[in-house]
């Protein structure tokens, strides 16, 4: 049988979150969003960072990508708002929030995202989630991120049982349920999700 894990994912459009009765409804892992762009953090975040790890949650924090603007200048901003709430710990989730095009083409895109997680995974050590909708990648957007774990957004699909769109072959994550609070599943145990986060041993973030 197909061991999942359960979690949810947050921004500041859900304001201020009980991650407590979250944990105590058995909710294993939990995402919010950091940044977007170069210019924006998330007023909520340093909260929802602190929060997961009061209630010994999986921790994961996500960027929303801007594909028309600087994707090392992104990464920095990303690191910069991680680094003043704390910092990365072992086991912590790094995602990409890749669902906007800025009107671009999708190779463009999709260099964007590329180049994105190649400095991440280079600054940190970790190779970050791509979170996607169907159809976005099913237009070309995602071409060539086939070796990152997919999140996919896929709420018309039966919880665990998502469509898998290119390039990927399986999911990682799969968010089916969008409401006041996403809901999501993790393919597998807490220590395979933790293997796929921050692992300080391997990389010494640089100055």
């Amino acid at each position: 049988m197909l061991q999942m894990l359960h979690g949810i994912d947050v921004s500041n459009w859900q304001g201020s979150v009980d991650w407590a009765d979250h944990a105590i409804d058995g909710v294993d892992f939990g995402f919010a969003k950091a940044t977007e762009g170069t210019g924006f953090t998330d007023k909520w975040f340093a909260r929802n960072w602190a929060a997961m790890r009061e209630n010994w949650m999986v921790c994961g924090a996500y960027h929303f990508g801007h594909p028309k603007g600087d994707p090392d200048d992104q990464v920095r901003h990303f690191l910069d708002v991680i680094d003043a709430a704390g910092g990365l710990r072992r086991g912590d989730l790094i995602a990409l929030d890749l669902e906007r095009s800025g009107h671009l083409p999708p190779q463009e895109v999709a260099a964007f995202a590329r180049r994105w997680c190649r400095v991440m995974t280079l600054v940190t050590g970790v190779r970050p989630i791509i979170y996607t909708f169907l159809s976005f990648a099913r237009k070309g957007y995602c071409h060539g991120l086939e070796d990152y774990p997919l999140w996919i957004a896929a709420p018309s699909h039966p919880k665990g049982r998502p469509a898998v769109p290119p390039p990927w072959n399986r999911w990682t994550i799969h968010q089916y349920s969008h409401g006041r609070i996403d809901r999501n599943v993790f393919r597998g145990d807490r220590a395979q999700l933790t293997a796929l986060g921050f692992q300080p041993d391997d990389v010494r973030r640089k100055a």
